[in-house]
């Protein structure tokens, strides 16, 4: 009987064919790294896809005695040897401060191998969704008090006003997706909802890859600091402009016909993504960094997704949920 590797299994292996962004140029202290961070993106996939939360759940899925788990741990280990619970605890912790790079030098490769400008022009779009903290809410009062009413309460999330949810507690997933037939994240990182879109937009920017030509934001990107970031490089920022409707200058129909691309693009990627990965919800998770592993974890295997499913001659925006599920 020949065997085959199960879903699962086959998107864990991907991680060992992506490229990875350069290391950091100053190293910390302490002895160098036995494990290569491989291995820890490896089991973040395993989280997301199993919707595990910390390492107890995971380590406890993976000492299961099945043929699938036993391939996984043959994949997670280095030289002979698997990491020690402490390392794992270590080791993911420290794992969301890197995934920005990491979906930023994935999502320039996708964009390399997909060609998603191919037939259209080269524009990305950016906006932030509020994913709402686990547990109750944080009232204002109570804050400047420093009075934690609950236990439940994650005290490191924080309000935004949304315009169609209006007062939401918890997080702000900053992304950038290419407005093409195809949705690729580009860029992403996640912090306290109270987060301004335009300081984490820089950060977000440099990740891009080159080829883009117009970034598409909405009134929260204009502002001097993304202005100053993203047309440094001879590129246009295409955002509305400030003062009362009508607006009556020469470039408001084009800036109409790009904020309709913008919208499309990333309004409908922030619900598919959430459809896939239960964010209409609460997020399971406690605490920013938990959160920002699980959350720009997701985008990673998002981007996985996308990358099998191009290698397979599959569609790469519909039955998306339904292949991850079935992972």
């Amino acid at each position: 009987m020949i065997h085959q590797d199960s879903l699962l299994v086959t998107l864990v292996k991907l991680v060992d064919r992506i490229p990875m962004p350069p290391p950091p140029t100053k190293r910390g202290r302490g002895r160098p790294k036995f494990y290569p961070d491989r291995l820890f993106l490896k089991s973040l996939v395993i989280m997301i896809v199993r919707h595990l939360h910390n390492v107890h759940e995971l380590l406890s899925v993976l000492e299961q005695p099945t043929a699938e788990m036993q391939t996984l741990r043959a994949l997670l280990t280095e030289k002979g040897r698997y990491p020690s619970r402490r390392t794992w605890e270590r080791r993911l912790k420290g794992l969301p401060a890197s995934l920005p790079a990491q979906i930023g030098c994935l999502g320039r490769y996708l964009v390399a191998l997909i060609q998603p400008w191919a037939t259209c022009g080269r524009a990305a779009a950016a906006d932030s969704t509020t994913l709402r903290a686990k547990g109750g809410v944080w009232h204002k009062k109570d804050r400047e008090k420093g009075i934690v009413p609950h236990t439940s309460i994650d005290t490191e999330a924080h309000w935004t006003k949304s315009g169609w949810h209006g007062w939401v507690y918890g997080w702000k997933l900053h992304i950038v997706t290419t407005v093409a037939a195809v949705w690729i994240p580009l860029a992403a990182a996640l912090t306290p909802a109270n987060e301004a879109d335009n300081e984490v937009a820089p950060a977000l920017i440099q990740e891009l890859p080159t080829d883009v030509r117009y970034l598409l934001g909405d009134i929260h990107y204009n502002a001097p600091n993304v202005r100053q970031a993203w047309e440094s490089f001879d590129r246009f920022l295409v955002v509305p402009q400030y003062g009362p409707y009508p607006h009556t200058d020469i470039g408001k129909e084009v800036r109409r016909i790009f904020h309709k691309l913008r919208s499309t693009a990333i309004e409908n990627f922030n619900e598919q993504f959430k459809g896939i990965f239960d964010g209409h919800g609460q997020v399971p998770t406690k605490g920013l960094v938990n959160t920002q592993r699980f959350a720009l974890g997701a985008i990673f295997v998002y981007q996985l997704a996308l990358l099998y499913r191009f290698e397979h001659g599959l569609d790469l925006r519909v039955g998306l949920k339904a292949f991850l599920k079935a992972a």
